[in-house]
C-alpha cells in the first residue's frame, strides 16, 4: 500500500512523451529555461491556454515538475483552470499541434484552442 499527499498547490500537470520531446526541441531552438502555462480569458469558448517559453522564474508561479529536466510553471490565476491537465502532441497533416486534455473543460471550441469550465472549478 502506498500513501499519497495531496497538495492544493500543485499543479498536477501530465506531459506525454511525444511532447516532451516537442517542447525540448523547441526549449532547446529558443534558449528558454522553463515553461509557463497560464490561461486568459478569449477564444470562442471562454478561455484559451498560452504556453510560454520564459527565461526566469516569477516568484509565485507553481511549478510542476514533469521531467528530471523540465520544469512547468503555472501561473497561479490558472491553477483551478488547469490542474489535471495532460499536454500531448499530434501531428495533424503537416502539423504539429500540442493538444490540451484538460478535466476542467466542460466544452471546446473546435480548433480545440479554447476552452469553458463550470462555475465550481
Amino acid at each position: 500500500m502506498t500513501v499519497a499527499t495531496y497538495d492544493p498547490k500543485q499543479p498536477d500537470i501530465r506531459v506525454t512523451d511525444a511532447a516532451l520531446a516537442y517542447l525540448r526541441k523547441q526549449m532547446q531552438r529558443v534558449g528558454a529555461a522553463a515553461l509557463r502555462l497560464s490561461v486568459n480569458e478569449s477564444g470562442c469558448s471562454g478561455y484559451m491556454y498560452e504556453l510560454d517559453y520564459v527565461a526566469r522564474v516569477e516568484a509565485d508561479d507553481l511549478v510542476s515538475r514533469v521531467a528530471p529536466d523540465l520544469a512547468l510553471h503555472v501561473a497561479p490565476d490558472a491553477l483551478a483552470l488547469v490542474r489535471g491537465t495532460e499536454i500531448d502532441c499530434v501531428k495533424e497533416g503537416l502539423n504539429t499541434v500540442l493538444k490540451f486534455k484538460n478535466p476542467n473543460a466542460e466544452s471546446e471550441c473546435g480548433c480545440g484552442e479554447s476552452f469553458s469550465v463550470t462555475k465550481k472549478a
